[in-house]
């Protein structure tokens, strides 16, 4: 497939840098904003795999000349890559707990462009779920294992098994959000737990979701935490992806 990659924009344009889409012969995966623009993008790419090229660059300038109003100009860069799954791509995020509010998280994140991965000890409970899941009797063994910038949302039905997983996640410093469910005053108990092993619990968000709302149903703290995640990922990721061509 040819990976599309927004190098650098110049004034109005409807992606920023950063922003990729894929494209293989008949299908397309992600966006670069739509309109005239990505019609050129995918018709480019599609030359590139008919011809056996490698790689590519296009600047284009989104003016009337191609039928948009933007009035900016954006720089491209396409690439052939490996054929990969969608989610390859995509930041993964580790939830422990696969009761009502973790499965809404993994229904909720799952349309979202991240790897949601629902793990518990249970199996009767994995098997109410949909998306990927993991079945483990050390779920903090999948903490230590977990690829860089993984982040990690603790919902248990254990408080004790809550606190072991949040303080394991903690110890992991590449980890852009870590959010565990509760209330001030679990929040309270896990600090005083977490500075008796030295940790640091300014990284550790607790309640998940809170600052949007207050609704204690599962689709609504699942809706919200999705927000707050997102958020976090959008201000810590580089904007501009290393690009490496399979050439």
């Amino acid at each position: 497939m040819i990976r599309v990659t927004i190098t650098r924009t110049r004034g109005s344009s409807p992606r920023e840098a950063g922003a990729t889409m894929h494209v293989t012969r008949d299908a397309t995966q992600g966006t670069i904003g739509g309109g005239q623009l990505e019609f050129m993008a995918i018709d480019r790419a599609r030359q590139m795999l008919a011809r056996g090229e490698d790689s590519a660059r296009m600047d284009v300038p989104l003016g009337p000349e191609i039928g948009q109003c933007c009035g900016g100009r954006v720089e491209l860069d396409l690439c052939r890559v490996k054929a990969i799954s969608a989610d390859d791509d995509h930041p993964q995020v580790l939830i422990f707990g696969a009761g009502h509010v973790g499965r809404a998280l993994s229904r909720a994140l799952a349309l979202l462009p991240l790897r949601p991965i629902l793990i518990d000890q249970r199996a009767s409970e994995l098997t109410q779920a949909t998306g990927e899941t993991r079945l483990t009797p050390l779920p903090e063994a999948e903490i230590r294992k977990a690829p860089f910038g993984t982040s990690y949302i603790v919902v248990t039905h254990d408080h004790a098994l809550d606190f072991l997983l949040s303080a394991e996640a903690l110890r992991r410093m590449d980890a852009p959000y870590i959010g565990m469910i509760g209330s001030q005053t679990k929040l309270a108990q896990f600090r005083r737990f977490a500075r008796a092993q030295g940790l640091d619990t300014d990284r550790l968000t607790c309640p998940i979701g809170a600052g949007y709302s207050r609704d204690k149903r599962p689709e609504i703290i699942a809706a919200f935490t999705a927000a707050e995640l997102i958020g976090r990922l959008t201000e810590t990721t580089s904007p501009v992806p290393q690009i490496k061509c399979d050439n």
